[in-house]
């Protein structure tokens, strides 16, 4: 029992403790499930569902439902769930994160809770870090849920929109946690309702929970359309900035300094602060910038854009490092993940950064793009009524999980005790001396037969290691993001006798390393870490790639002071230790306290970045909550109500406000000029002029009066243009291309704004405000002022529409960016008060090109 709160935290044991009936409930079930042919096993699913539908709750049913399946997948692939699996399904089915060690199963795990949430009929998302593991799991586990009769779909990029409609159409759908928030941003796009491809956001089993809630939190998914800006500014910059000359790094400026007012000296043309990854020109610098651009004063207000892309020149160059932060594939700069390895494809830096990268590596820079939607995983995963998730490593974050998502971590305790020696952090002087250990010691493990797995944090070491060990004759496997299509099968060779493989920190997450008999008899999996991570958690998954199910196998990591992470962040005092003790060159010191130093570093990190996820988020949660009052008012547009009354309050709203702006409250009648109100309200409602007689002003006629009268003759004109169409079907069309129209161009100018404002709202602090407060309260008056330009831009358009011919949706698509056709060589043809291209549909919907319809007739 000792042991096993030493293994466990008093939090989790006590969980497990009170799952233990629910187990021994499932696990008493056995034999009477053995018992039952294939089809009375596979009849249980129905009887579950009847169940359900009459009341049972799936507490109720998750014994029963448990224990079908662990006998289905008994006889499916001949695996039956441990009873560490059975603890493992039983938290997920509860909203929280089971922490399971490398090799436990998760996989397997997650059938469990997937099958009971299933038997509701709203689905079940099972989502994983990549294409290979989707497909992996949809084929491999769909094997159980299809024997027991529920329906499993398989979503990947390259699908088109109805393969993922019938995808999320089924009972359980395994996919990326890129597909399912583009599809949701996505979904938010269209035009008819029949193009929606999501079903309800109701049950999440999230695999890899860390990676996916943790590390890919600070990074925004977003749907993005060209803008027209000229690249030329870009490429200029990454010529001055290659010509700069980097002066000495910015230190910390420590409470002492402040305190006797001791300033850096400036030295080069810009100063470097590694630790805040920014750049600062010097004054040297800004005067070589502004001798380069002839322009007098950098400083200028309208010199911001050359400010903004100097900056992101320097950064580019001097900060973004090829085959560390990005890879150039093909001419074209590919970001990888910082903490898989991963090439993201897809995805580039926002705000210019991926441009003067483009210019840097001097290939084709894109145009920058125009947002047209965005959401971060923080608050797209919140979105769902149930969400749980699954991973090696969490308890290190579990604070993280718990603020921000509501959920907790248990630690399911391992079916076989963990015997792999995790040994103390091996330290050296310099970089070289490292990386000389670390092939000796690859040397000694491959002559004995040891299989070894090399773990490294950029594709960059990666090929630095390799070269080495290609010099001691050492043969070996590499796999980072530039062989990412042959990981699965590097990964799975990995635990063969005599192999060494070289990862970067991808490592095959979801891929099991496996030993052969030899390989466990020569000492197991041999791990070496050539550099200490940011987070503990990457270090501990590295580990945990060895040592699974009872396997033999160890760990060590080798660091030197050269490190970024102890250059950056360890202590001084590890140095003088160094110096004290008379360290010889390549002499290893390994100590606990060596050891105790780099996880405060780590955990001094870690802290970091939480408070940078923490505050992003709060910023986050403002446009958050725009975009869920603007998605839903898109949605009832979608739904095909009837937006008749919606419109009309509208009108009454915008006519209103015209009266507000243009007549004071304190003048009298007789007072009031009404032509500047009469030229306002004619370019958003066409009527005849409104005018007050003096004798009418005398009689005590107010601004209510004046209300009254507009709002009349504004109904009065719009049952007018009802009349005008022939099916009063076609106004009630109008209505709503017309509102998605300008809720999509007012909502996509919001996007943009809020972003501007958010960069620059933390100049702030230094006048003593809350940017926080301040950026709530302009994005609370932005928001009003979109709305209220939404209102404007749907009336103005109803009342000018001309009836010609039945108005058509996919005029909103060029507003979205929804229409794939771009072949428009010739001038618009214009109809009402939209734009239809030669090569669009015709809005006759006869389904043919308008050139080849009512283009050529008209023509």
């Amino acid at each position: 029992m000792k042991l096993f709160e030493k293994m466990f935290g008093t939090h989790s044991q006590k969980e497990i403790k009170r799952i233990k009936p629910l187990v021994d409930r499932i696990i008493a079930l056995r034999p009477e499930m053995m018992a039952l042919s294939d089809e009375d096993l596979r009849a249980k699913t129905e009887e579950f569902k009847k169940r359900y539908r009459d009341g049972e709750t799936l507490d109720e049913l998750l014994p029963e439902a448990y224990a079908v399946m662990r006998e289905a997948t008994r006889r499916c692939i001949n695996q039956e769930h441990f009873e560490c699996q059975l603890y493992g399904g039983v938290v997920l089915h509860q909203g929280r994160i089971a922490e399971m060690k490398t090799g436990e199963g998760k996989t397997q795990t997650a059938l469990l809770p997937a099958y009971l949430n299933a038997l509701t009929g709203k689905g079940v998302h099972v989502v994983t870090v990549n294409d290979y593991l989707a497909k992996r799991d949809a084929d491999w586990m769909g094997q159980m849920h299809r024997f027991l009769g529920l329906t499993v779909g398989c979503v990947l990029n390259s699908m088109k929109p109805e393969e993922r409609q019938e995808a999320y159409r089924c009972d359980v759908t395994y996919v990326t946690n890129n597909e399912l928030g583009f599809d949701y941003l996505r979904d938010n796009m269209v035009i008819y309702e029949k193009q929606l491809v999501l079903r309800e956001l109701n049950y999440a089993i999230i695999d890899e929970v860390d990676s996916i809630l943790i590390d890919e939190a600070r990074t925004p998914l977003i749907i993005s359309g060209q803008s027209g800006k000229s690249t030329q500014l870009y490429e200029v910059c990454d010529m001055l900035a290659k010509r700069m000359q980097r002066g000495e790094d910015r230190k910390e400026t420590s409470k002492m300094d402040i305190m006797m007012g001791t300033v850096q000296e400036e030295s080069g043309d810009f100063m470097i602060n590694e630790k805040e990854k920014n750049v600062i020109l010097t004054a040297q610098g800004v005067e070589k910038v502004e001798n380069f651009f002839h322009v007098t004063n950098y400083a200028d207000a309208e010199n911001l854009e050359l400010q903004h892309n100097m900056t992101l020149a320097l950064r580019a160059n001097y900060l973004m490092h090829r085959d560390q932060d990005y890879v150039v594939k093909d001419n074209e700069v590919l970001i990888v993940d910082e903490f898989t390895g991963r090439i993201m494809p897809g995805r580039r830096y926002s705000d210019g950064l991926h441009q003067a990268i483009e210019a840097k590596e001097h290939v084709k820079v894109n145009r920058e793009s125009k947002t047209l939607a965005t959401i971060t995983f923080q608050n797209f995963f919140n979105k769902f009524a149930k969400k749980c998730g699954m991973t090696g490593t969490a308890l290190t974050e579990e604070q993280e999980f718990r603020n921000i998502y509501g959920m907790d971590v248990v630690e399911i305790p391992t079916n076989v005790p963990v015997i792999r020696k995790d040994l103390n952090d091996a330290v050296y002087k310099t970089k070289k001396e490292k990386y000389q250990a670390v092939v000796e010691e690859v040397k000694r493990a491959y002559e004995k037969g040891q299989p070894v797995l090399v773990g490294t944090i950029t594709i960059e070491v990666s090929e630095l290691v390799s070269s080495l060990l290609k010099r001691a004759g050492i043969p070996h496997n590499v796999l980072n993001a530039k062989f990412h299509e042959m990981e699965a099968e590097i990964v799975a060779d990995a635990g063969h006798f005599k192999s060494v493989t070289i990862a970067t920190n991808m490592a095959g997450r979801g891929t099991d390393i496996k030993l052969d008999d030899e390989a466990r008899k020569a000492g197991g999996l041999k791990i070496i870490g050539t550099e200490r991570h940011e987070a503990r958690r990457i270090d501990n998954q590295l580990r945990g790639r060895s040592g699974r199910q009872g396997d033999p196998g160890e760990s060590r990591f080798y660091i030197s002071l050269e490190d970024d992470l102890m250059r950056l962040f360890g202590s001084d005092r590890l140095m003088s230790v160094f110096n004290t003790l008379g360290v010889e060159d390549g002499q290893q010191i390994e100590h606990k306290m060596l050891s105790n130093a780099i996880e405060r570093a780590q955990k001094k990190i870690e802290s970091n970045n939480f408070s940078i996820r923490e505050n992003l988020l709060k910023f986050d949660e403002v446009i958050n909550e725009q975009r869920e009052i603007i998605y839903k008012e898109r949605r009832q547009v979608l739904d095909g109500e009837s937006m008749r009354d919606v419109v009309m309050k509208m009108v009454t709203e915008v006519s209103d406000a015209l009266v507000d702006t243009y007549i004071p409250d304190d003048q009298p009648a007789t007072e009031w000029d009404l032509s500047e109100f009469n030229q306002a309200l004619i370019r958003i409602i066409p009527m005849e002029k409104v005018t007050v007689s003096l004798e009418t002003a005398k009689k005590d006629y107010t601004k209510n009066n004046l209300k009254h009268i507009v709002k009349e003759r504004a109904v009065k004109l719009y049952e007018a243009k009802e009349a005008e169409f022939p099916d009063i079907e076609g106004m009630r069309e109008l209505e709503r291309v017309v509102l998605l129209k300008a809720i999509d161009h007012r909502w996509m100018d919001h996007i943009d704004d809020m972003d501007q404002l958010r960069q620059g709202i933390g100049l702030m602090a230094y006048g003593n405000k809350d940017p926080l407060t301040e950026y709530k309260i302009a994005g609370y008056d932005m928001f009003n002022s979109m709305m209220a330009g939404i209102r404007e831009d749907t009336v103005r358009s109803i009342y000018h529409a001309r009836v010609e011919q039945p108005e058509e949706r996919e005029q909103v698509a060029k507003i979205t960016g929804t229409n794939k056709d771009q072949s428009r060589t010739k001038e618009p043809v214009k109809r009402a008060d939209a734009k239809v291209y030669p090569n669009d549909p015709c809005p006759c919907g006869s389904g043919k090109k308008y050139k080849q319809c009512h283009g050529r007739m008209k023509a």
